[in-house]
């Protein structure tokens, strides 16, 4: 990625979580702030970046960005359809000015369709693709994913592998083009597997009745003597018979092991089991056997885990503990190339760059 420049509009979610991720692996991201905005030096999200206010009303600064634009790789927005166009700054004139322009858009309804102009955020993008009805507690209240799912998954990772995908086909052709990354798109993508299971056969019940949502007593979470929680996924046959095992189970009920009819008595029963042990002494007898268990952590327990504390999945960088850049290389490791950036370029340097 060394080399690679990125014009990055400033907004929120998905596309600065994409151009984080570009600038770990090494791209040189220029981020187009308005003026007056200072980053929060907690923003992790704003990391590895150099800041250039522009008021974008005002034809110098606008001329500012045009020629950071003609000479990027990779342009970033997240604005509504039609905004960029309005501002002059849309992918007529920009790939005119850039042949080789990659331009990533960012949207959560994507750039047409009945809902391209709505407003929005990540749940609705997430409630629009059947994926938020599958996150249901066993009450069948509906529990947010966070905005992992559209945001960073369906959006942010959807961008940057477009992107990257767009770049290497422009070096190839010599031609840029518009990456269109709607988050709903995205989610739909994510939702493959489910919707193949399902025209298997394998995915029969409604929300919380089947594998991979609760459903089975071998795939979920518990909780223990002390309030902590242990996560079970013993899927396999081999792994299941492991977790019994270890968990003192002989009775025969347990054999059957996707008799659907039994999952919810199944459930119950290792629900009272789970409760005879504080977290830490599942923990000590599960973890880090083939029984597919895992103590639940805290955002403040997680970096303290063996595991991860020795993989260093999370770094401290200019004094703040924050996660590592994923995923790993060999030979061109990813790293954290600077804080948020307090202070923004003038128009000025900013012309100046990559010049």
């Amino acid at each position: 990625m060394r080399g690679l420049r990125v014009v990055e509009f400033f907004g929120l979610g998905p596309g600065p979580f994409a151009c984080m991720l570009l600038s770990d692996m090494g791209a040189d991201v220029v981020t187009i702030d308005r003026p007056g905005v200072r980053a929060h030096p907690g923003d992790f999200v704003a990391r590895g970046r150099r800041r250039v206010a522009l008021d974008l009303k005002q034809t110098g600064d606008l001329e500012t960005a045009r020629t950071l634009i003609a000479r990027a790789d990779v342009l970033v927005e997240g604005f509504r359809p039609g905004v960029m166009e309005r501002i002059g700054l849309g992918p007529t004139p920009s790939l005119a000015a850039n042949p080789r322009l990659v331009y990533a858009r960012m949207t959560g309804w994507g750039q047409e369709g009945p809902l391209a102009h709505a407003a929005g955020h990540d749940i609705n993008y997430v409630a629009i693709t059947g994926a938020l009805d599958s996150f249901r507690a066993r009450d069948g209240e509906i529990v947010s994913p966070l905005n992992l799912v559209g945001d960073y998954g369906g959006g942010a990772l959807y961008l940057a592998m477009g992107a990257l995908a767009a770049v290497i086909e422009a070096r190839a052709s010599g031609r840029g083009q518009v990456v269109d990354v709607a988050m709903c798109d995205g989610v739909a993508s994510l939702m493959t597997m489910f919707h193949s299971l399902k025209a298997m056969g394998a995915w029969p019940g409604g929300p919380r009745a089947n594998m991979l949502d609760g459903g089975a007593h071998y795939y979920r979470v518990y909780a223990c003597k002390d309030g902590g929680h242990i996560s079970i996924g013993a899927i396999e046959p081999q792994f299941y018979a492991e977790l019994l095992q270890r968990c003192g189970i002989e009775d025969a009920d347990f054999f059957a092991q996707n008799d659907r009819a039994r999952w919810e008595h199944l459930q119950d029963r290792l629900e009272a089991l789970f409760l005879t042990k504080t977290r830490a002494e599942w923990s000590a007898l599960l973890e880090g056997t083939d029984a597919c268990a895992m103590a639940v952590q805290t955002m403040e327990e997680a970096p303290r885990h063996p595991h991860l504390a020795a993989r260093q999945t999370f770094i401290e960088h200019d004094g703040r503990l924050q996660p590592a850049p994923a995923p790993r290389f060999s030979r061109t490791p990813g790293a954290i190339q600077n804080a948020p950036a307090q202070i923004a370029l003038t128009p000025d340097e900013a012309r100046s760059l990559w010049s």
